[in-house]
């Protein structure tokens, strides 16, 4: 029988339910909930409706996650944004690491539904050459060693996996290529935050996203104390702050779409 490690609170989905703007929130592979979960606290607190959910295969084990692909997680955010959608004026969606390049999938699919995207240390490509032998290595080794808690500042848990499982790895990069071909179909605003010391995702993907996004409103926000995980970081705050601020110039300056009213 499969281990299930016990989930502990802080990595539960969260949910709260505010003002007519909705924002979405996206985790990391191999991550959880509580790598988000201040920042979702914050953004209820200041009056939006918040969604935060867990991605299939995620705060569970890392071989129950080899079992999933990357459209079993865009399946779980694309259901949250479209629920969200259905009750708020604007929907603007987050995500840190694999869930910048779920938010980003979002915008592509649904162009109506998403006002504005916040993105944390994205991931769309990688310069690792290992990823070269991963359509191969995925069939011979289940998993290697995790890059969990890449956090500057002490005391911080992710609640993330301490193994990468390889063919949920692989059907990432799947996943990056789709999002990289169809990177100018993206014309929201777009607020991104990269850490200038990442030990996870490498600085290949933001310049992606800068020159391929037909967005006009895109900005880039250099964190220079935090790590990977910024939003348990020392730059946590201005991320939250700076996002609550953005989510609302976008809303209010989008037409309706959809939505109660």
């Amino acid at each position: 029988m499969m281990e299930t490690m016990q989930q502990p609170l802080a990595a539960a989905p969260f949910q709260h339910d505010g003002g007519p703007i909705g924002i979405l929130l996206c985790h990391g592979f191999t991550g959880s909930p509580a790598s988000l979960r201040p920042w979702a606290e914050h953004l209820a607190a200041t009056g939006y409706t918040v969604e935060l959910p867990t991605l299939p295969g995620h705060a569970t084990n890392w071989r129950e996650m080899n079992l999933t692909r990357w459209p079993d997680w865009f399946a779980k955010v694309e259901n949250a944004l479209l629920r969200l959608n259905e009750r708020c004026d604007a929907v603007v969606v987050a995500g840190l690491s694999m869930g910048g390049c779920l938010a980003l999938r979002l915008a592509q699919v649904h162009p109506a539904a998403v006002a504005g995207l916040v993105l944390v240390n994205p991931a769309i490509a990688s310069a690792d050459r290992r990823l070269v032998a991963l359509p191969l290595l995925r069939h011979v080794v289940p998993s290697l060693a995790g890059l969990a808690n890449d956090i500057a500042k002490p005391g911080q848990n992710e609640h993330a996996y301490d193994r990468t499982p390889l063919r949920a790895l692989h059907s990432l990069t799947q996943m990056w290529k789709l999002v990289r071909r169809d990177m100018p179909m993206i014309t929201q605003p777009l607020l991104m935050f990269r850490s200038t010391t990442d030990h996870v995702v490498d600085g290949s993907g933001a310049p992606l996203i800068l020159s391929g996004v037909s967005s006009t409103d895109a900005v880039e926000v250099l964190l220079h104390r935090s790590y990977h995980v910024a939003t348990l970081d020392y730059d946590a705050e201005t991320i939250f702050t700076r996002s609550a601020e953005f989510a609302e110039r976008v809303a209010t300056a989008r037409p309706l779409q959809g939505g109660t009213r």
